[in-house]
């Protein structure tokens, strides 16, 4: 039985969901991208991480909004809009929030606590920076 928090899974095209090979780093995006990339922006990566820590950097998905759900803990999302604008929300289990497209996100784990969240997210063209 596949487990979300080590095998992601797929929704592409035409309504279709398929379970991905077990993460095994940050190289198993580039795969990923490629067994995928025929459903372009449309398709979806659901995957769930734990965070012991805040993040390092920032991200941005240019083509489409990612849904992030918190299941466990509190995390706080950051998101910065495209004229710098800076935005603060705190989740808790059960909640959830949308970093819209081309809009860079980051987030914050308070010290000595773990948070678990799912992601729905629009993989193509996703961009990195440092924090």
């Amino acid at each position: 039985m596949p487990r979300l928090d080590t095998q992601f899974a797929h929704l592409g095209l035409n309504a279709t969901a398929s379970v991905e090979p077990p993460f095994d780093g940050m190289e198993w995006y580039e795969g990923y991208g490629q067994r995928h990339a025929a459903d372009g922006i449309e398709g979806r990566l659901v995957s769930q991480y734990s965070f012991t820590e805040s993040w390092t950097s920032w991200e941005v998905h240019p083509h489409g909004a990612e849904l992030v759900i918190c299941t466990a803990g509190e995390i706080t999302l950051i998101q910065e809009a495209p004229d710098g604008a800076t935005t603060r929300v705190t989740l808790h289990p059960g909640d959830y929030a949308i970093n819209p497209p081309g809009v860079w996100h980051t987030a914050d784990v308070p010290p000595g606590t773990t948070a678990t969240a799912i992601f729905i997210t629009p993989g193509a063209d996703t961009d990195h920076r440092p924090r």
